[in-house]
């Protein structure tokens, strides 16, 4: 008795309907078991225990944001790197030279940042 090829997305499907269901139900429960009285101690700020200064609603320089992406992208792109190096005796030339391209498209990518500003930090 063979099975038919397809059988995998029906797996998925349950699973992911399970995942949605399991999550929606999770929510309502929390949301009707949970307390719901509001005190001034709730509603303050928490910082480590220490009584906040000035407004939680602090506007930061858009460099801080553009900065901390350009750490992610270069991060995650190490993790590329890093699956390269494991496979590298398994690779031709070819596989050498495709990690070089990819090394100096990232090499451009960060002078053109550094050449805009990004990389200073304030």
């Amino acid at each position: 008795m063979s099975t038919p090829a397809n059988i995998g997305y029906l797996y998925a499907g349950i699973l992911l309907a399970a995942g949605f269901v399991f999550v929606i139900v999770a929510m309502v429960l929390a949301n009707l078991l949970a307390p719901h009285n509001r005190t001034r101690e709730k509603l303050q700020t928490y910082e480590s225990g220490e009584t906040p200064i000035g407004s939680a609603w602090v506007q930061y320089p858009l460099g801080f944001y553009i900065f901390a992406l350009l750490f992610v992208a270069f991060d995650v792109d190490i993790v590329f790197i890093i699956a390269w190096a494991i496979i590298f005796k398994q690779l031709s030339l070819f596989g050498f030279f495709e990690i070089l391209f990819f090394i100096i498209v990232l090499a451009l990518g960060l002078v053109y940042a550094w050449r805009k500003g990004v990389t200073r930090w304030i």
